[in-house]
């Protein structure tokens, strides 16, 4: 299939199970879209023995999709701009402190934990993976996805304040956590011997500071184009050429493209560039067409997802590994926040049970997949990735539809104290 045949296929599947899921599920978008998705690449394996095209139909379609490509060098750089564009800017700032100790210390912590308790409990199952892979599983797996936490916290009732340090420990642990994931692949790679303590100092230095610096100024070109003109199709087509050409710009300079991405949206949607650069008209009009942007490539990512089952190895040893990943996962998780909760739960009066919200909120998606997704054969590849993909499938299916009833419970409990 040519790659208009496959993007026309996965814009029809997310029209099709769209209207279902709107018709009768009537789940939050993603989520329904996951689970229909799912549901169908299960019924194709089910008939497979019976009914082989529609499997090997499906099956193909898959393979030719490079979801690692599709989604870190495509799609990404859209949904972080669009996320990143309607955070609130103020209570980032007030919350940035805790939020920039989540995105670095917690994810490194993360990682860690990660892949020392993973390293016990694979080998204990007989499943003999090196601690190096193990760290690899423990980069991919430990960075909250803001493409799955934005589409979901956004009905889930939670809090201002506390919606703020969960989405923008995502937007930007997401960029740190590839960095570190980078870092540890080139490890695995070259050997650990081969690769000094310099060269991932300078590599982080380069991805993070360069990617941060690139979007300040990305940003700040975008609002002088925007301050001297007043054409809402030109201004739209200068945001869409700030994320595209940005994107390109900081892949060929090695900066990570998304932090560049999360800081440019960030400036654009700031209030005082808002009212500085943009009339209503040009406001209401970048507004709808991210808006559109957003859903968009959720829609095509969350039905890429449900598909990617029918690649995976069900081998017993990894689906039980899976399982056991999951409260290894969240355990970790929480282990990593608190120290960061701790340090400024009383001077920002954390919200009650802030650890266990962000622990249960804090969802995994479509960017540990697709860093799965690239591992070579040899770094363990494919129980690493059968984990990854049960865990995902977790977090986005059981975590993102209680984290809103959770939040009430908290509430609830709240008041009657």
């Amino acid at each position: 299939m040519d790659l208009l045949t496959i993007i026309t296929i996965l814009i029809v599947f997310a029209a099709i199970f769209g209207y279902l899921n709107v018709r009768f599920l009537k789940l939050p978008v993603t989520i329904g879209l996951m689970v229909i998705s799912l549901g169908f690449s299960l019924l194709t394996m089910a008939v497979s023995q019976v009914y082989p095209t529609l499997f090997e139909l499906e099956k193909s379609l898959v393979e030719q999709i490079d979801f690692h490509t599709v989604l870190m060098e495509g799609m990404l750089s859209f949904l972080l701009f669009a996320g990143a564009l309607h955070v609130d800017f103020q209570q980032l700032r007030t919350q940035r402190w805790p939020i920039i100790l989540f995105a670095t210390l917690g994810v490194v912590t993360s990682t860690f934990l990660v892949a020392g308790l993973s390293y016990f409990m694979l080998n204990g199952l007989g499943i003999e993976i090196p601690f190096l892979h193990c760290l690899l599983f423990g980069a991919l797996i430990s960075p909250t996805d803001p493409i799955a936490v934005l589409g979901i916290l956004k009905k889930a009732g939670v809090p201002k304040s506390l919606e703020t340090k969960i989405i923008g420990e995502s937007l930007f642990n997401d960029g740190i956590g590839v960095v570190i994931f980078i870092t540890i692949f080139q490890l695995a790679r070259a050997g650990a011997g081969e690769f000094e303590t310099s060269e991932v100092a300078l590599l982080f230095l380069e991805e993070v500071g360069g990617g941060i610096a690139l979007g300040l100024g990305l940003g700040y070109i975008a609002y002088q184009m925007m301050k001297s003109i007043d054409d809402y199709e030109v201004e739209v087509i200068t945001t869409l050429a700030l994320v595209m050409g940005g994107y390109l710009l900081a892949s060929s300079l090695h900066f990570s493209g998304p932090l560049t991405m999360v800081v440019a949206g960030l400036m654009v949607g700031h209030e005082r560039f808002r009212t500085s650069s943009m009339s209503e008209e040009t406001e209401r009009y970048v507004d709808k067409f991210w808006e559109l942007i957003d859903v968009l490539f959720n829609a095509v990512l969350f039905i890429i997802i449900g598909l990617e089952i029918v690649i995976l190895s069900f081998d017993t040893q990894y689906i039980v590994a899976g399982l056991l990943a999951i409260p290894l996962v969240l355990l970790c998780r929480a282990t990593a926040l608190a120290l960061p909760i701790a340090l400024f739960r009383k001077q920002l009066n954390f919200f009650p049970k802030t650890n266990l919200i962000m622990t249960w909120g804090g969802l995994r998606g479509g960017i540990s997949i697709a860093l799965a997704l690239s591992l070579a054969d040899y770094m363990s590849r494919v129980p690493i990735l059968t984990i990854t993909y049960i865990v995902v499938i977790f977090s986005i299916i059981v975590q993102g539809l209680t984290v809103g009833n959770l939040v009430r419970r908290v509430q609830q409990e709240q008041k009657l104290a």
